[in-house]
């Protein structure tokens, strides 16, 4: 059965969805983020704008509704690309939505020359953690900025085609 369902990358003139989905994450998981509703609700055009900067990806039904989006966060060429704002709606989940999305993250970072994708994951929420080891990260030893947060890994040059070395 195909999917009923697919994912893009926004573009700039996306806004104005990005800023729903963005505020519809804060309110549906408001500790997972690291910002808040308040805060993000009073951006303006040209914050929503700027944020669009990034790679990020919505997953809509046939029917246009968003059921998740990622954000493949890379500041600098330097950086080893992280995905940021990991978020599937509760309707959708256990859909492949959010291999989907790890998927297009993955595939843009590596199409950016990255070897690698991190991300951070709070440490109480097992359904994440087990989903990301299920996708491939693997804790690395580095904590996230928040109490109870975590940086997972993962190696991306076998999804290049790239042979991987293991010494």
């Amino acid at each position: 059965m195909a999917a009923d369902w697919s994912v893009r990358q926004l573009a700039g003139e996306d806004w104005q969805r990005y800023r729903a989905v963005r505020l519809a994450m804060l309110l549906d998981e408001p500790a997972a983020y690291g910002s808040n509703f308040a805060r993000e609700v009073a951006y303006d055009e040209q914050r929503w704008r700027s944020l669009l900067e990034q790679a990020v990806f919505l997953a809509e039904g046939s029917d246009g509704l968003p059921l998740g989006a990622a954000t493949l966060l890379r500041l600098d060429p330097a950086d080893v690309p992280e995905i940021v704002a990991m978020w599937v709606a509760g309707h959708a989940r256990g859909r492949g939505i959010a291999d989907a999305l790890v998927d297009a993250a993955v595939t843009e970072a590596a199409a950016g020359g990255a070897t690698e994708v991190r991300l951070h994951v709070m440490l109480d929420n097992p359904r994440a953690l087990g989903f990301y080891e299920r996708a491939g990260f693997a804790f690395d030893g580095a904590h996230g900025d928040a109490p109870g947060c975590d940086r997972m890994s993962r190696d991306i040059r076998a999804a290049t085609g790239e042979e991987v070395n293991s010494r």
